[in-house]
């Protein structure tokens, strides 16, 4: 028998309507591969690009004889919609690489959901449709998601599985690779899916979606844990191959946002029946999609609380400053805050600011020098700020992740440098990353236990990076100002549907015949 060939291909970026445009540059930054060097990467034990490509090659490798037609993999930091150009030429690489990769028996993409062009507000579903025009509808097509996807009806109409992530804090990207792999086989040993979605004016604000058994909040979590139990039980057993359940990402601002239930089925009944009933479920939980944070003033006290001979510490998420949904990861409102209080005893990560890294560096270590943070300006959250700094220690380019969303990731941090302000210690580095992984402190020598607060760039990952030092009770999620605040109703929304829980109280469903 001859060995199925399977074309391999990705576009993964969450963008923020309200971010700076992403360009070639962000893309290359993080992971813009194809050919051999993509299948390369992927199979190394830390390869740059996030999971889902490494699990679906590991799981097609063990299962047997199999050939792999690398395409182009390209992915990049949350931010602003992709350049349309840039776009264009992707699409243009990826239709000329399966128009000449012959004979198809499948195909597998990597996709994220939430992506957006400076010209479509679906690239993904351009990208599918691209893909059905030049191989037909014969080819078998799995795709898999980030769980912060809109979801488009081209998403799921034009593929034969739909893979969503299961776990927030995003834990299992390498496990969701291998069940899209092993559907795959099911796919082309003759099985015949019917996908079906159905979707809520709810758009849940980010800190509402964790999905962890110890959350102390977790309506999502109880929505996926039901579509994963339901697909186990009667009438669904043996029937349904997959539920996912989309929590969206607001900030894409799509006339497709929403709270969305999708299902792969091999019958179409199966498939309506399931969506609907988490469709309900999830409405019914509507009021438990606002969230709640504690007031700069509130985090300055708290933050103060920890001084000895108190005997905890206290993390506090900067969530409106995410460089994981867009935010540029270098607002200064708590470190300016902290200082004034004369908070002691922290770690502050990580500002992005390439100037001040870079002028770090050159300084070296020990050197005491005027920091200004933002002197290249920004977006309108991006203060200029300066202080006093001595350079505590510097990094490496290239790290290994440790834990959580980037465990095992080769990093590319560029410049990194850690300033002492006033005892405060803030990481500075030159490419942009939320503070995910303990490594961001780790890699300058910096002790995370020893600290008695820790100030983190991060909406929710930073959860399955830092849970070996905070438990969830030790988490303070700071309403501060920024370009990814769970205060929805801060922006000027254009395209999506209105009224919308949490923003408009008015919000209306009935659920579909």
């Amino acid at each position: 028998m001859t060995p199925p060939r399977i074309a391999l291909l990705g576009f993964s970026i969450e963008c923020n309507r309200f971010a700076p445009i992403a360009t070639q540059a962000d893309f290359e930054a993080r992971t813009l591969m194809g050919g051999p060097a993509m299948l390369t990467n992927a199979r190394l034990p830390a390869p740059s690009m996030l999971g889902e490509m490494p699990g679906f090659i590991a799981d097609m490798d063990a299962a047997g004889p199999w050939e792999p037609i690398p395409s182009l993999v390209a992915m990049a930091e949350p931010n602003g919609p992709v350049d349309a150009a840039f776009f264009s030429r992707l699409m243009t690489a990826w239709e000329a690489d399966l128009t000449a990769a012959g004979t198809l028996d499948g195909v597998y993409c990597v996709l994220h959901g939430a992506g957006l062009t400076t010209e479509d507000d679906d690239p993904e579903g351009t990208l599918l449709t691209m893909i059905r025009r030049v191989l037909g509808d014969r080819i078998p097509i799995v795709a898999s998601y980030d769980l912060h996807a809109n979801v488009a009806a081209a998403d799921v109409a034009l593929v034969n599985a739909f893979i969503g992530y299961r776990t927030n804090p995003h834990l299992d990207m390498r496990e969701r690779g291998a069940e899209s792999a092993q559907i795959m086989r099911q796919l082309l040993s003759g099985t015949q899916t019917h996908l079906a979605h159905v979707r809520l004016p709810i758009v849940p604000p980010t800190v509402t979606m964790l999905t962890g058994q110890d959350a102390p909040h977790r309506p999502y979590g109880e929505l996926i844990d039901l579509g994963q139990r339901r697909m186990r039980e009667a009438p669904y057993a043996g029937r349904v191959l997959n539920v996912s359940v989309m929590g969206g990402f607001a900030f894409a601002d799509t006339a497709f946002n929403g709270l969305t239930a999708v299902v792969t089925a091999t019958d179409a009944d199966a498939a309506r029946s399931l969506a609907l009933e988490i469709a309900q479920a999830g409405w019914a939980r509507r009021d438990q999609f606002r969230p709640s944070l504690t007031s700069l003033d509130d985090a300055v006290a708290r933050a103060k609380s920890t001084e000895a001979p108190a005997t905890h510490a206290l993390v506090f998420a900067d969530v409106a400053d995410n460089p994981g949904g867009g935010g540029r990861g270098n607002t200064i409102w708590i470190l300016d805050a902290f200082l004034k209080a004369g908070v002691r005893e922290a770690l502050v990560g990580v500002i992005h600011d390439p100037a001040l890294a870079a002028e770090a560096r050159l300084r070296g270590v020990g050197q005491t020098f005027t920091a200004h943070f933002n002197r290249d300006g920004g977006d309108e959250f991006s203060k200029p700020f300066s202080a006093t700094a001595t350079v505590r220690a510097l990094a490496p380019q290239f790290l290994r992740g440790r834990r959580g969303i980037y465990a095992n990731n080769t990093l590319d941090i560029g410049v990194g440098a850690a300033l002492d302000i006033a005892g405060i210690t803030v990481v500075v580095l030159g490419n942009r990353y939320q503070c995910a992984d303990p490594i961001f402190f780790e890699a300058f020598g910096l002790d995370i236990a020893a600290a008695r607060v820790v100030v983190v760039k991060s909406r929710g990952h930073f959860r399955g990076g830092f849970d070996e030092f905070f438990r969830h009770e030790d988490v303070v999620e700071v309403d501060a100002p920024g370009l990814t605040s769970p205060i929805l109703s801060r922006f000027p929304w254009r395209r999506m549907p209105r009224p919308v829980i949490p923003i408009d109280d008015t919000a209306e469903w009935t659920p579909p015949a």
